[in-house]
């Protein structure tokens, strides 16, 4: 019988964006309840994971920018040698934090670009690279992480709201074209959350977070430990009949 405590069990997931923030806890999150977890992300991948193995998980690191095919092609070849596959894809990287608000005839297509490749580009290029192992293990689950700007259109980051509505509409496409293989593909679109890279970006942080608060239900601020149950049910045994599906998570500041 399988642990109830330990649902992931035997499972393989591998997590983009996942030395801090949302992509560390969601990392831990999965870890604590059974998976093996390969930690991808540009910058401090080999740290994070010797902080899971150190907290007793089974946890690897590979450095990878979602943007390159080289990298990302690298994924399904690391997460087999170290775990044997991969059950669970993550698809967390992007860029957000770093980006200044600016009207929509300021952001210059540089930027735009950039923010398109790791937002939109990132998330094919990793399906891409993993789906012929979930299928030869007969199915897995894709959780993409969008924005509660999909839907409320926020101004002065036309291109962050726009990649994220992307996000969504790539997880109905993608759970469309994926059902017969047993592959499930869903999305969690957080709020504003007092993630390590919006820390590190006091202005922003402190533009956002209090006007975020008064919009919400739950009127306080939202960290990374908010998002984890979301995405582990997806991930699970729970929601085993659910693909396609948008879940806002954001404490109720947008009824979706």
């Amino acid at each position: 019988m399988a642990d109830a405590n330990m649902p992931l069990a035997g499972r393989v997931a591998v997590v983009t964006g996942g030395a801090k923030g949302i992509g560390f806890a969601v990392a831990n999150d999965l870890g604590r309840r059974g998976a093996s977890v390969l930690v991808a992300d540009q910058a401090g991948a080999d740290y994070a994971a010797a902080r899971l193995c150190g907290a007793g998980l089974q946890a690897a690191a590979l450095k990878v920018d979602v943007a390159s095919e080289a990298d990302t092609g690298a994924l399904a070849k690391a997460a087999t040698e170290a775990f044997g596959g991969v059950d669970i894809l993550i698809n967390n990287a992007g860029i957000y934090s770093t980006l200044a608000p600016r009207p929509f005839e300021e952001i210059d297509a540089a930027e735009w670009r950039r923010v398109m490749e790791v937002n939109t580009l990132g998330i094919f290029l990793c399906c891409r690279a993993v789906l012929p192992l979930m299928k030869a293990r007969g199915g897995g689950r894709i959780v993409n992480i969008s924005s509660g700007v999909a839907f409320k259109g926020n101004p002065w980051m036309a291109h962050y709201v726009a990649s994220k509505g992307a996000v969504v509409s790539l997880t109905r496409a993608l759970a469309t074209e994926l059902g017969p293989f047993n592959i499930l593909v869903n999305s969690v679109a957080p709020g504003f959350t007092l993630s390590d890279g919006v820390l590190e970006n006091p202005g922003l942080a402190e533009r956002v977070r209090q006007p975020s608060v008064r919009t919400r239900v739950l009127a306080r601020e939202m960290t990374p430990a908010d998002l984890v149950g979301a995405i582990a049910f997806f991930a699970g045994p729970d929601g085993a009949f659910v693909t396609g599906q948008t879940l806002v998570v954001d404490g109720g500041a947008y009824f979706h």
